[in-house]
């Protein structure tokens, strides 16, 4: 008997653990196809002898330009097409900005921003053969609001969330959706697993960034996110006819942007006038 066709064809990076690989069981579960990227393809070994037809492994830096070049390859030999790119391949680092060192955030900035600029680009061509689709990049809700301590991850975050509303514009004629996804605090390892702390700890910043760096290592594990309904919702959107374009997850990710929001719009009201009056006298000038 013929295998069944896939409802869905995906790649998913970072796919060995936290929240790619709740949803890459998520796709598989209803039937779709998964191309699963990682670093250890052995740790989808499981999935595999599950979905064997239906779930391809693949071994991918994604700052490698050439594998994720590669990876579109075997994606269009395997399955012909390519629904949903899931860019979820990522790393924080924690430390004041004057703190860190360029060989510790340099990396990031290579992973959280230029790797996902290449798995994009190499996705794109047959994104656009197949006719529509999702690119669903991973943010955070550091990715809007800036925190002491995450300087550097912030501004990784913050520039995929530029690029991910520009790519918006210029997708949507082909019928592509882009999804920014902005998780507030989840249990998924990132901190043990995806996280690092920068070497060196100066003490005029104790009371800032050695504060956030304390907290995040005592508080690991007992974040109030749940992976598996986040994903759920993650889902329910990249699955929509009218995706948005931001998707905060957690109430802590909902009450850091309202109130960054709110100060926004408090920062323009008090501002406006001189805003507004830097202009020419002559406005056909």
């Amino acid at each position: 008997m013929p295998a069944q066709r896939p409802l869905k064809v995906w790649l998913i990076t970072g796919s060995s653990s936290g929240f790619g690989r709740i949803l890459a069981e998520l796709a598989l579960a209803r039937g779709d196809a998964v191309v699963a990227t990682a670093r250890q393809p052995a740790a989808l070994a499981d999935l595999v002898a599950t979905y064997e037809d239906r779930i391809l492994p693949l071994a991918l830096d994604v700052t490698d330009a050439k594998a994720s070049a590669a990876a579109m390859a075997a994606v269009e030999t395997r399955f012909g097409r390519l629904d949903v790119l899931v860019n979820n391949a990522g790393f924080g680092l924690i430390g004041a900005v004057e703190e860190l060192q360029p060989h510790e955030y340099r990396p990031m900035f290579e992973t959280n921003l230029f790797g996902l600029i290449e798995t994009t680009r190499a996705a794109l061509p047959l994104m656009r053969r197949t006719g529509g689709g999702r690119i669903v990049n991973l943010s955070s809700v550091g990715g809007f609001t800036g925190r002491q301590g995450f300087g550097h991850y912030n501004a990784s975050k913050f520039a995929v969330e530029g690029l991910s509303e520009a790519l918006a514009e210029e997708v949507a004629p082909f019928g592509i959706k882009v999804i920014i996804v902005e998780p507030g605090a989840f249990r998924t390892e990132f901190l043990g697993r995806s996280a690092s702390v920068g070497a060196t700890r100066l003490e005029a910043y104790e009371a800032t960034s050695g504060a956030t760096r304390d907290f995040s290592t005592a508080n690991d594990g007992a974040q109030s996110g749940d992976p598996a309904r986040g994903m759920a919702v993650l889902m329910q959107a990249i699955l929509a006819d009218e995706p948005p374009l931001r998707l905060p997850l957690g109430r802590d990710a909902l009450a850091r942007i309202d109130r960054k929001l709110a100060m926004v719009a408090s920062d323009i009201a008090a501002w406006r006038p001189f805003s507004e009056a830097t202009g020419f006298e002559d406005q056909s000038a």
